[in-house]
């Protein structure tokens, strides 16, 4: 698994993963455009879900490429890339099954989400954060899960709405199964000694 990890610590990948997020969060919000401009301000934060998890991923990226940590970033990525990548993925193929078809963009947004989930877990050795930035991070995604199935901020899919119970109750518990990945792949487990953008990454790894 070292090269991998070789790999993933490169600073090409690194610049490479900061253009495709940067370009994946800003079309992710503008997504969202027509619900934000319904949404009041007080709920704003916490209604653009997915790329708001990307956003958090870019300042981990950028705290890589100068050669710091964000530990409280991390945790948020980790858990937020995790819950809405797998939660998108769902969402989409059960809007194929519920309407026997999906168009294109919701093809395009289970291969983006899905990705989103992956890159969380495969840069898991690298993150520095502590429980406590996990505590916090986990407080932000259920407080979250508050904001969009109590006060009915949730991403707008008109063909589930009447499935909007079954899938407030299904997102609790994604959030409770990626806060328990987060402490399993961010805290449990021996975490890199290098960040990735260290130039010295691949001899020390060979």
């Amino acid at each position: 698994m070292a090269w991998l990890y070789a790999l993933l610590a490169s600073r090409p990948v690194v610049w490479l993963l900061l253009f495709v997020n940067t370009a994946g969060t800003i079309y992710g919000y503008y997504w969202y455009r027509y619900q934000l401009a319904d949404t009041p301000p007080v709920f704003l934060p916490f209604v653009p879900d997915s790329p708001t998890a990307s956003l958090f991923f870019l300042v981990v990226l950028v705290a890589w490429l100068f050669g710091r940590s964000a530990p409280l970033f991390e945790a948020l990525a980790l858990v937020t890339l995790v819950k809405y990548g797998i939660w998108a993925v769902v969402m989409n193929v059960l809007v194929w099954r519920v309407t026997g078809t999906l168009d294109w963009a919701g093809w395009m947004l289970i291969v983006s989400h899905g990705a989103m989930a992956i890159e969380g877990m495969l840069y898991a050795p690298f993150y520095r954060f502590r429980f406590l930035h996990l505590m916090l991070a986990a407080v932000w995604t259920l407080h979250n899960d508050v904001i969009d199935y109590v006060f009915g901020m949730m991403p707008r899919y008109s063909v589930l709405a009447d499935y909007a119970n079954e899938i407030g109750y299904f997102t609790f518990w994604l959030s409770i199964a990626s806060i328990a990945a987060a402490y399993q792949l961010g805290v449990r487990l021996r975490r890199h000694p290098l960040l990735p953008g260290d130039m010295s990454f691949r001899q020390a790894s060979e």
